[in-house]
């Protein structure tokens, strides 16, 4: 099997999950990495058995370094743009955290440059994932529950809550982050709704600060906070079917509670990430009384994420796989939730700029 030479940009937290992952796949090595605490690089050069020459603090020396095949991009979220743009340049395939981008005006900036330059990318809405979510799919997409004539799906976490003092971190500043638990949790909904039913073309939204001073972790201060940590919206998914959606950070109890319930004319579909093994099929029988299945995921669903990007940077493009084009509409549909919320009316995502070019630039 081909080997991928992988290039890790972000070393933090999550930097960690993704690496373990891939180095139980065959075929992937990582030979540099590149952070701009240069704090990092002994550990994890050590880590990942690299010299001096393949720690970099510049992403582009990383992207542009020979030894580099493909790169993981982990970082906040006001640098994902740079390295999407430097990737485009460079021709480097790569895996991108989600959102997109900080703003709309920035994936705007990368779709002009996609028009002209294709790479594998991968943005990570690594929900596409859970087994149940997939299985689902096909379900919908078979005709397993009818007409979609509904669907809920809500994101909660607890980390934000008074009770746990969370200090103030990047994921707070929207300089840093752009919004708040909208493009952190509300992106992983959007692209699910994208996934499983069709593109949102009107949305309705009301954003809060529950929580509007935080410690400032290095004088313990405290700083005033001014971005979503709930969101909630209404929408409208081609072809006409309407949707509900909820995310916070302040749920007590949420500890990665993504759950998405599905409603057609002839059964619903219920599943969520903390069970994403088993999906819950409910339809009538002959006599029309209601039958409630919970349906071991079968192992044609169970793709991990890391696998699938290295199977991208070697040149296998999976339908769906989520890519550029994914990455870019996700953004559009977050902007026009953002600016519902402001205005206090409902947005069309085209509103807020261009669809996707036909040809697929950058999948």
């Amino acid at each position: 099997m081909e080997t991928v030479r992988l290039g890790l940009i972000g070393l933090g937290g999550m930097a960690n999950v993704h690496v373990e992952q891939l180095l139980k796949l065959e075929g992937a090595v990582f030979t540099a990495i590149c952070d701009s605490d240069v704090r990092k690089h002994a550990e994890w050069g050590e880590r990942l058995g690299l010299g001096a020459s393949a720690r970099h603090s510049d992403p582009e020396a990383l992207i542009r370094d020979p030894n580099v095949d493909a790169v993981l991009s982990i970082t906040p979220n006001r640098v994902h743009a740079e390295i999407i743009r430097l990737c485009l340049v460079h021709g480097k395939p790569l895996m991108t955290e989600k959102p997109f981008t900080r703003t709309f005006a920035e994936a705007a900036e990368l779709l002009e440059l996609a028009r002209s330059r294709e790479i594998p990318c991968m943005v990570g809405f690594s929900y596409r994932y859970t087994p149940s979510f997939r299985m689902a799919r096909d379900m919908i997409r078979g005709g397993r529950i009818g007409e979609v004539r509904h669907v809920f799906i809500q994101y909660l976490q607890q980390w934000g809550g008074p009770l746990f003092e969370t200090p103030m971190n990047w994921r707070m500043d929207p300089a840093v982050t752009g919004t708040g638990t909208l493009g952190d949790l509300g992106s992983h909904m959007v692209d699910a709704a994208r996934f499983l039913i069709g593109e949102p073309i009107r949305v309705s939204s009301l954003m809060s600060s529950l929580i509007k001073e935080r410690k400032d972790p290095v004088s313990g201060n405290p700083v005033p906070v001014d971005i979503d940590d709930f969101a909630a919206f209404v929408a409208e998914l081609e072809p006409g079917v309407p949707a509900v959606f909820q995310t916070s950070r302040n749920a007590f109890g949420a500890q990665n509670q993504f759950e998405i319930s599905v409603y057609g004319d002839t059964g619903s579909l219920h599943m969520g990430w903390e069970d994403g093994e088993h999906l819950t099929w409910v339809h009538p029988n002959e006599e029309r009384s209601e039958v409630r299945e919970k349906i071991a995921v079968p192992e044609r669903y169970k793709l991990k994420q890391m696998q699938d990007f290295l199977d991208l940077a070697r040149g296998k493009v999976r339908e769906e796989t989520p890519g550029m084009r994914d990455g870019y509409l996700n953004q559009r549909v977050l902007e026009a939730i953002a600016r519902s919320a402001r205005e206090r009316r409902s947005v069309a995502p085209e509103e807020i700029g261009a669809g996707w070019p036909v040809k697929e630039a950058g999948r």
